[in-house]
């Protein structure tokens, strides 16, 4: 569940949300002047998002240098279309069900 609290609240509460975070799997959105500025998610969701990140820069960078000596509009012609044929690929394939998540 996503919970969004104001700063001073979370100020207050924040023995009971990092128990809403870590026993439930909970994530907490903080606001300010009704603008999220900063999420507590568990330790494990977050090493999940630092790892996609990662794999993410390195893929950047891998296209990047691929793609170095091609103009950007050509470049981006053919990433458009590799990624149009890997979603129709997906298309047709059937769906496999993710396990549900139990909480403790």
């Amino acid at each position: 569940m996503i919970t969004e609290v104001t700063a001073v609240n979370f100020r207050q509460n924040l023995g009971e949300m990092l128990n809403q975070v870590q026993y439930r799997s909970d994530s907490i959105v903080i606001n300010k002047d009704g603008k999220p500025v900063a999420v507590l998610v568990d330790a494990e969701l977050f090493a999940r998002i630092r790892r996609m990140r990662e794999r993410f820069d390195e893929l950047s960078s891998r296209i990047a240098e691929a793609y170095a000596d091609l103009p950007p509009e050509e470049g981006l012609a053919e990433i458009d279309a590799a990624v149009t044929r890997e979603r129709r690929t997906r298309a047709r394939q059937p769906r496999k069900r993710q396990p549900r998540k139990r909480r403790p």
